[in-house]
């Protein structure tokens, strides 16, 4: 993952993890607002100050008139609802056939809007099943990425839809025929296309092993402990056939 941070000073070689994350909005040309540094968990006041920049004159707006920001009180999707529906969690399980650490899992990804995916699960059964490989995630979840929330790649549902990417040991290869089936199937993709998906997420997952080989900021490659690495060779056959052999290997 690339990070993007404010231009270190002239002369500095240091490594890029000393680097300040505070981010800097400016305004190169009139009504052009950019935004660089900062980092994830701090995006919210990000997009504030990159709004109210905008509104200001140099930023081609009028912010004498612009009434003031109310972002850090407008509650994230799936806030309203989540206390009172986690108080709830074992009707939740009952109702629906799902186990309660199922019922948290989706809790905890979804809040309120847990019943939106429930009641995928309630018109399709078969969508309360755990996708191969990746068994704190459900099929219905892949449907969902597509049909709620506007995913429209392979690569986008593994890797930000969802965690499976970084939370399955395989970062989600075993489970990404199934889910490009799932999605064929919302978005009505042919097989060839469904098998391309599948080709450019394994080539994401083989791109970000090798990069991980790469000499690090501190002129060396991976610390003590680190020199066994698990590669997996694939042996793919098109969706959702792909077989892996997983091979140890001295870095």
């Amino acid at each position: 993952m690339l990070k993007p941070v404010v231009k270190r000073p002239k002369g500095d070689l240091g490594e890029t993890t000393k680097l300040s994350r505070e981010h800097t909005v400016a305004n190169p040309v009139p009504g052009l607002v950019l935004i660089a540094g900062g980092k994830l968990t701090t995006y919210r006041v990000m997009a504030k100050d990159a709004v109210d920049h905008a509104l200001r004159p140099q930023g081609g707006g009028d912010f004498a008139v612009a009434p003031p920001s109310i972002t850090e009180r407008v509650p994230l999707l799936g806030a309203w609802g989540y206390e009172a529906r986690t108080n709830q969690r074992v009707a939740l399980s009952r109702e629906s056939g799902i186990e309660i650490g199922m019922i948290d899992h989706l809790l905890g990804r979804y809040g309120g809007l847990i019943d939106e995916v429930l009641d995928l699960i309630r018109a399709r059964p078969e969508l309360a099943e755990p996708l191969p490989g990746a068994p704190l995630y459900l099929a219905a979840e892949v449907v969902y990425a597509v049909s709620h929330e506007g995913a429209r790649h392979l690569d986008d549902v593994l890797t930000r839809r969802t965690r499976i990417s970084i939370e399955t040991f395989d970062r989600g290869i075993a489970c990404a025929g199934q889910a490009a089936d799932l999605m064929a199937g919302e978005l009505e993709w042919t097989v060839e296309r469904a098998d391309e998906e599948v080709d450019h997420y394994l080539r994401r997952v083989e791109a970000e092993r090798q990069s991980q080989l790469k000499i690090t900021d501190r002129g060396g490659r991976r610390g003590p402990g680190e020199g066994s690495r698990h590669r997996l060779t694939p042996f793919y056959k098109g969706s959702p056939h792909v077989e892996w052999r997983d091979n140890v290997t001295d870095g």
